[in-house]
């Protein structure tokens, strides 16, 4: 018996880590597609018509199914079918519903019969918008339930080891996804990358899609080394980490809510996160109004965020494994978010100081750290290990509450005290999309070469396509096929350019008329302020969980690595 715990697949180091790299991995994807759209707001509100509380019902959709009970179910399938299953589940959850995503934004989507019956209702909402969120709501219910396999999973690979390490470096490379989709969102809707794409604002959903296979191929990979691990430990009972007679049942669900820790962990985490995760979906419009610079600028400066969190939080963890002082964590990390969100909602739309918006975004990377670090190691000292799933699973349940509710509240209220300007946006979208096809219109003169001829035409002109195929044309002396130059000609003629312009004056007068700004900005310090008043509930919350720690010794102070 000595000689078979001793050979346990997760009693090699090599072996762990690998483990929890490929896990990682997953998350770090999923991580890359819930903030894909943060960057690009400005973008998806020109391109699509998304205002802000469009943007923000979008936003919010990720969690309205684990809202209505699945994560209440997906904690019981976790406890019932184990990591393998539900890890799966999940992954497979989010690349169906990161393609039904892709799908509704794309240029594929409109014109459709889809579209057209979906714009047929709730006009509010653009039919781009309710598809995206139909595809989001999917993705939520695997992301959401990645989560708590995830802590799961690491849990049993980890326990008795390396747990809060482990559970912090999980964290700190998902985190990394969050960095890596604020740098390369931006950049990638710009490039030349994916010519099949004509939309800009569609080319990353395209790439994190594909990234989201990826993730679900490095689980499956996971799942054989998890297999040989629950052989090892010859009983399917044991991948839950228990004995056979202490197994799940449904009336443990009643325990956990029947638990007053329970509810203080989380109303902790779900007042902490509302403050965080809702906050990211607007940190990138937030700095672009308040600093006024560009959306790509904006982007940049907030991408270190998740950087601060993913360099401090490994270290984190192993300070909780080797000294502890978990609830003294959580305490301070509220502390620093208090303070940013302070600093973007009075400072900075007062002193728009881009080093101070710098440093205030990475003092809150590291509360991120130190919250999220001491939080979610601290669950298996609180709860049985019987019911760990689900008492994670619950406990995102409360969480998902909060991020499907406070990001549609904050759009609204980002419209309430900004009137006007979502509608200013809307006439400065039409007036540069107007201008881009008059000065598109505006050619004079093509030179068409056929054989040894050559034709002159003005814009108004007609050609035979027919002559010229096969032929060579010069358009502003780049050669193009000759088919090419009469097809653009066609288009040419069916845009009425003195219409566009009268167009143009008319919506300018509508400008004057309302009394609309030319270069509308949103003021974000109202919905800074609503994040504040979570960071403090949430500190207040974490004071009351370290004194039942001292009050019923649950061992949130003291390290985890038992010697």
């Amino acid at each position: 018996m000595v000689k078979t715990i001793a050979n346990k697949l997760n009693d090699s180091a090599f072996a762990r880590w690998s483990a929890l790299i490929l896990i990682a991995l997953m998350m770090f994807f999923g991580y890359m597609f819930v903030d894909l759209m943060s960057p690009l707001q400005s973008m998806i509100e020109a391109q699509r018509g998304w205002s802000p509380d469009v943007f923000g019902t979008y936003a919010a959709s990720e969690y309205i199914l684990n809202v209505f009970g699945f994560l209440i179910i997906a904690g019981i399938i976790l406890d019932k079918m184990g990591v393998r299953f539900t890890g799966t589940l999940s992954a497979s959850l989010m690349f169906v519903g990161a393609a039904i995503k892709f799908y509704g934004v794309s240029d594929w989507f409109i014109g459709t019969g889809l579209e057209s019956w979906l714009n047929s209702w709730w006009t509010a909402m653009p039919a781009s918008a309710k598809m995206a969120a139909f595809g989001f709501m999917i993705f939520g219910c695997g992301c959401e339930m990645a989560g708590i396999t995830v802590s799961k999973a690491i849990a049993k690979w980890f326990k008795g080891k390396e747990m809060a390490l482990a559970m912090g470096l999980e964290m700190a490379i998902a985190r990394v996804g969050v960095f890596a989709i604020f740098t390369l969102s931006p950049a990638v809707a710009a490039s030349d990358m994916f010519t099949f794409i004509p939309s800009q604002v569609v080319k990353p959903v395209f790439l994190c899609t594909t990234f989201l296979l990826i993730g679900l191929i490095c689980y499956l990979t996971f799942c054989v080394m998890d297999r040989k691990l629950d052989k090892q430990l010859g009983d399917e009972a044991l991948q839950q980490g228990v004995s056979a007679d202490e197994e799940f049942k449904i009336s443990d669900i009643k325990i956990i809510l029947s638990s007053k820790i329970f509810w203080i962990v989380a109303l902790l985490c779900v007042l902490y996160y509302s403050a965080i995760f809702p906050f990211q979906r607007y940190a990138t419009n937030m700095l672009e109004n308040n600093l006024n610079v560009s959306a790509e600028t904006a982007a940049g400066i907030f991408r270190w965020f998740p950087i601060g969190a993913a360099l401090i939080t490994p270290v984190l963890g192993r300070y909780l494994d080797s000294r502890g002082k978990g609830a003294t964590m959580l305490i301070l990390g509220a502390i620093l978010m208090i303070a940013c969100h302070l600093i973007f909602a009075l400072v900075l739309p007062v002193v728009p100081n881009m080093v101070l918006a710098f440093a205030a975004i990475v003092v809150l990377g590291i509360s991120f750290s130190l919250v999220p670090a001491a939080l979610w190691p601290s669950v298996p000292k609180l709860m049985p290990e019987r019911y760990l799933g689900s008492a994670y699973s619950l406990i995102f349940w409360v969480q998902n509450v909060g991020l499907c509710l406070v990001p549609m509240l904050i759009g609204v209220v980002l419209n309430a005290v900004n009137p006007g300007v979502s509608e200013a946006f809307k006439i400065k979208s039409q007036i540069a999309e107007l201008t881009e096809k008059i000065e598109a219109a505006e050619i004079k003169t093509v030179a068409l070469v056929a054989g040894t001829a050559e034709i002159a035409f003005d814009e108004m002109a007609t050609v035979d396509k027919a002559e010229c195929e096969g032929e060579t044309a010069i358009v502003e002396e780049e050669p193009v096929a000759a088919a090419e130059v009469a097809e653009a000609v066609a288009e040419t003629e069916t845009f009425d350019v003195a219409a566009a312009k009268a167009k143009i004056a008319e919506l300018e007068a509508e400008r004057e008329q309302k009394n609309l700004m030319a270069e509308p900005r949103y003021n974000y310090t109202v919905p800074m302020l609503i994040f504040v008043s979570f960071g403090v509930l949430a500190l207040l919350f974490g004071l009351w969980l370290k004194r039942e720690d001292r009050k019923y010794d649950y061992g949130l102070e003291k390290p985890n690595i038992v010697k």
